[in-house]
Order: C-alpha cells, then structure tokens, then sequence
C-alpha cells in the first residue's frame, strides 16, 4: 500500500491529466469509429445489400440505415439507374460534342454473316439490376458475364441473316432477337439483370470491301429506283387501259341493247301491218305506198307531174335547166341542181 501511494506521489500532476484527457480522447475515436462504421446512407436510385460475414442477411432501402459495426458489410447496388454495356465502341467524353473510341475494340464487332459476308456491327445492351441479391451471390462477375452473353448472342443472330438484312431491312429485327435471346440467358444463370433495349449504333462493312460494297450498293438502289419508275408508268398505263376497255364493252354493250330493242320494234311493226294488210290488201299497199311517196318527195328537188302519155318532157327540162344557168351561174347552185 506503501508503495502504491509512493508511485502517485512520484507521478506530476500534469502527466496524470494528460493520462486521463488520452483515454477520453481514444475513447471518443472510438464511439465515432463505431458511428460511422454503424450507420450508412443509401442513395434513392440504390438497395443496399447487407452481409453478417459474407453471408446475406437483408437489404436497406434508400435513406439512412443501421448496421452492426465491424460485424456486418454492406454493398450498395443501382437498382433505379439505367446502365449499358457498349460494343464494338467505347464512349471516351459525353457532352455536347460526344467523342467515341473504336480501334481498340473491332474484335467486339466484326462478325461473319449467314452469307459468309462481314459485318462491323457496333450495339448497345441497356439494362437495370432487377433482382439485387442474385446479381451479388448467384454468378461471378455478372458484368463481364453479361458482356460474354451479349456478344455471343449478337454473334449467333447475325450469323443466322445476310449482310444485306443485318445492314438494312432486318435491323429492327435483329435487335429484337438479341434482346429475347439475352433476357433468355440472363434468366437461366439467375444473373438478376433485366434487358431493356439492344441499340444497334452503326453497321458496317469492314473498310477493306466498303468501296466494292457501296457500289453494290448503288446498283441495288438503281435497281430499285427503275424498278418504281416501271410500276409507275405501270400503274398510270394499265389502269387508264382497263378503263377505255371497260369503256369500249359498255359502249358495245349498250349499242347491242338499243339494235335488239329496235329491230324487235321493227319486227314487231312489220307483223303489225302484216296483220293489216291481211284483212285489207288494197287499203295497206295504198297507204304504204302514200307513206314512201310523203317521205321520198320532199327530198326532190323540181318535179314534174304530167300524164302517161305525156311526149313534151324532154323540150320542158331543157328550158328549165337553161333557166337555172341563167340565173345561178355559180358552180355550187349548179351542183345543187
């Protein structure tokens, strides 16, 4: 006891304060150590996913969040943020004036053709972390192994289509298989990733052929072109025809009709006067011959009446042709006469 209470008389006051204002201090650190290590905040486009010793226990949502220090780990996961994966192309600034990159990574996107053709094919795999827990635990490296599902993916549809349907027509198709067919395997690894969309950027042939191709090219196009230019002319002849033809049968049909409706009115006239004619023969040939004789006289011009022994015919016409040279001397009334 003695040598207790020699020990605290030999220590100075100012050295058993700065003692005691140490523990405090390391305590303090301490408490804050705990602190921080305890709470966490999560961001509202993220899920924080907690760990007891690398074994999953819960997940956090947005705001700020309780975790037993030292003891559990947690890893925040962008559940809400759309994100991508670019191929055959990097995105080196984005901004306005959008710079890319593409030398180093033309392996991504060259690929052979159904048609044994090449094609330099740059697309974009958009995608969201749908399920938090099978992204972190179900697979390794589920970012690069979506990278290998995708380029496989793109490589096996292209292959299955000519280059002329993989640069032009089957572009939005393509895209469509590729996301099906990506959604189909992220789904049997249990990857947790959801496909939204397959951009397909830029397709290309390689540079080597793309003169050759270009002129391919325009001669398809030229092709075409005629080929429209023909089915125009086309569509402005033939119909314009089957309309004067239709035209023409109309016609045809028509003065068919009116000839059948007349001749059975003169058919039906002739067995009139026929039935006429048998109760009266006099009495009809009279007055069918009055009848011709109205329609036929006033078609002539100067006639002359006289009996059937009539012998000064010949003297009378000669003094009345004289007389109409006389007075018309003209060529025209002369052929009027």
């Amino acid at each position: 006891m003695a040598d207790n209470n020699f020990s605290d008389m030999d220590i100075p006051p100012q050295l058993k304060k700065l003692s005691k204002n140490i523990r405090y201090i390391v305590l303090a650190v301490v408490v804050l150590v705990l602190a921080f290590s305890s709470f966490f905040t999560v961001n509202p486009e993220e899920v924080g996913v907690i760990t007891r010793f690398g074994e999953f226990t819960r997940t956090a949502q947005p705001g700020l969040n309780f975790k037993l220090p030292f003891l559990e780990g947690v890893q925040l996961v962008p559940v809400e943020r759309q994100l991508k994966h670019e191929f055959g192309y990097r995105t080196v600034s984005a901004g306005v004036n959008t710079s890319y990159a593409k030398k180093p990574y033309t392996n991504e996107s060259l690929m052979l053709t159904g048609d044994l053709n090449l094609a330099d094919v740059e697309w974009v795999v958009q995608y969201r972390v749908q399920d938090p827990y099978n992204f972190l635990f179900k697979i390794r490296e589920p970012e690069q192994t979506l990278r290998d599902v995708s380029e496989a993916a793109m490589r096996q549809i292209v292959g299955d289509r000519t280059v002329n349907e993989v640069l032009t027509v089957g572009r939005a198709e393509v895209a469509a298989k590729a996301k099906e067919l990506i959604q189909k395997l992220c789904d049997e690894y249990e990857s947790g990733l959801r496909i939204e969309q397959i951009v397909l950027q830029d397709i290309n042939p390689p540079d080597p052929v793309k003169p050759a191709f270009n002129a391919v090219n325009e001669a398809q196009q030229k092709k075409e072109t005629l080929i429209n230019q023909a089915k125009s002319e086309y569509n402005k002849v033939i119909p314009k025809a089957r309309g004067q033809a239709e035209e023409t049968i109309q016609k045809a049909k028509g003065y068919a009709v009116n000839r059948t409706n007349r001749a059975e009115g003169e058919a039906s006239r002739f067995n009139q006067l026929y039935r006429e004619y048998r109760k009266a023969p006099e009495v009809t040939k009279r007055r069918l011959y009055l009848e011709t004789i109205e329609k036929i006289l006033p078609q002539i011009g100067n006639k002359i009446v006289t009996d059937q022994n009539g012998n000064n015919v010949l003297p009378l016409l000669q003094m009345q042709m004289d007389g109409v040279k006389l007075n018309q001397p003209n060529s025209k009334a002369n052929g009027e006469n």
